[in-house]
């Protein structure tokens, strides 16, 4: 019985051995993902990325020292990454306060344009009341000028 017992042994001891190191290399993995997107290296980033625990990244002293490394390099990555954000935010105010003079800029003209033709209708009705009355030739005089 004891052959059958240390060969289960020897079995799920390289099981767990392979699942540790498919692990290793998806958390090695991740972060060269993480590097190379210019994400932030963070524990969590690259358990989510590589999809193991956080306690395995902890017990691993090379991923958890590179993670660390990593994390300290990209000091300055977010006041960079701030700054697009800032540059960003910036396109997109702008961006709408456009969008909102544009709006504005087509609400005025149409006003422009409807008392404009308020405007021409109501020279048409002075036309036609003037020709009702008749012309007489001081009116057809000041008429022509005015056209």
């Amino acid at each position: 019985m004891t052959g059958t017992r240390d060969r289960r042994v020897a079995v799920l001891t390289a099981a767990a051995r392979a699942k540790s190191q498919r692990a290793t290399h998806a958390a090695d993995q991740a972060i060269r993902a993480l590097v190379k997107r210019v994400d932030l290296v963070t524990f969590s980033a690259v358990q989510r990325e590589a999809s193991v625990s956080h306690a395995f990244l902890y017990k691993h002293p090379e991923l958890r020292q590179r993670i660390e490394y990593l994390r300290g390099q990209h000091g300055a990555a977010p006041t960079a990454r701030q700054s697009i954000n800032s540059e960003n935010s910036l396109v997109i105010t702008l961006t709408q306060q456009i969008a909102e003079l544009k709006k504005h800029h087509r609400e005025q003209t149409q006003a422009l344009r409807d008392a404009l033709e308020q405007a021409h209708g109501e020279n048409l009705d002075l036309r036609r009341e003037i020709a009702r009355r008749g012309n007489t030739p001081h009116t057809a005089a000041s008429i022509a000028t005015t056209t």
